[in-house]
């Protein structure tokens, strides 16, 4: 398992710059937009939204494949992994996520559903508002949970040091 973690704790660290991109595009993209349905920016700024919760799922999907040796399966799967990062496995790992971390990550979670089944003209600038307003506190949460648990996993592959 040494190796494993520590490419699990790599890879963390790899979507986690990743992810800071699409964070600070959306910011970006955000500053400019009226917020206004008939503005395209704001098209942008929730796809990337979207990306930013898609590539938190991407690394807890890694860990439910690589560390816990299961993943989430059926209809509320995306639900059932964030709730799977949010529990402590006993004799495997500990829980990856706080529970501050998880509630902050919930309307993400939703916002991801909404953005691949909903037309780009429905998007709600207010609710878009509201997750980019709270994108800052949920980011820094999610990354110091994400790190702390990298950083665990290279401890367990290197238990003499």
């Amino acid at each position: 398992m040494t190796e494993a973690y520590l490419a699990v704790a790599g890879r963390i660290r790899r979507e986690i710059d990743d992810i800071e991109t699409v964070a600070e595009r959306a910011r970006s993209i955000w500053a400019d937009a009226e917020p206004d349905a008939s503005d395209y920016r704001v098209d942008a700024v929730a796809l990337n939204l979207h990306g930013f919760y898609a590539g938190l799922e991407r690394i807890f999907e890694t860990i439910a494949t690589r560390v816990d040796r299961t993943v989430p399966e059926g209809r509320h799967w995306h639900q059932d992994l964030l709730d799977q990062m949010n529990t402590e496995l006993s004799g495997v790992r500990p829980a990856v996520l706080s529970d501050q971390t998880r509630e902050k990550l919930v309307r993400y979670r939703g916002f991801r559903h909404v953005v691949r089944n909903v037309y780009v003209f429905e998007f709600d600038p207010e609710q878009i508002g509201l997750l980019m307003k709270r994108l800052p506190k949920a980011k820094e949460r999610v990354f110091k949970d994400l790190r702390s648990f990298a950083d665990l996993l290279e401890q367990m592959a290197r238990p003499d040091e």
